[in-house]
Formats: C-alpha cells, structure tokens, sequence
C-alpha cells in the first residue's frame, strides 16, 4: 500500500511563491504517472498538474506559466513549484497517482491572502 505525505503548504501573499512536496512509499511511485490535485472549499478536486515517469509534464491552463512540476524518482518524490501565486489558488493540495488512484494523503493547505 502506496503512502502519499504532502507538506510545504502556508499563508502567502498573492504574487508569492511556494513549493509544495510529495514523499511516496513504496517502489511504486518511478514507475506511474503522478498529479498533484487541489480542491477549494465548497468546489470538487481538480487536477492541477501531471508528470510521467519519463518527465513529461501538462498543467491546467489556470497554473501554466505559473506552477512547475517535477520528480525526483531515486527519492520517490514529487514537487510543485507556485510562483506568482493567486487567491483563486488557495485550496487544500494533494498527489496521486494521474489514473488508479492510491489512498489520499492529507493533504496540504495553500491559502494566498493579503
């Protein structure tokens, strides 16, 4: 059973950057295409951003140009770097797998406010 532990979520004023982690158990995680997902209060979880196992990446078009997606197969883990950040981005952030989903994570806040 694949673990998914997301961290590097805070309070950051609109324009600012953050990174966000995603730490895998398991051998798994080198070898699927993972996501990172978020969801705001009140709306449904939605994909924010995806990369193969052989770092091919898309994004939605609310993040491109702003977020970065990245893995670090060796360490089993993935990234997500938020620059220019917005309010309309703050949600809770989670990853998984892009299909097949293991269980979820906890997740991590992001909340954008002056």
């Amino acid at each position: 059973q694949v673990q998914l532990v997301e961290s590097g979520g805070g309070l950051v004023q609109p324009g600012g950057s953050l990174r966000l982690s995603c730490a895998a158990s398991g051998t798994v995680f080198r070898m699927v295409s993972m996501a990172w997902y978020r969801q705001a209060p009140g709306k449904q979880r939605e994909l924010v951003a995806s990369i193969t196992p052989g770092l091919s990446t898309n994004y939605a078009d609310s993040v491109k140009g702003r977020f970065t997606i990245s893995r670090d197969n060796a360490k089993s883990t993935m990234y997500l770097q938020m620059n220019s950040l917005k309010p309309e981005d703050t949600a809770v952030y989670y990853c998984n797998r892009l299909a097949g989903w293991f269980s979820w994570g906890q997740g991590t806040q992001v909340t954008v406010s002056s």
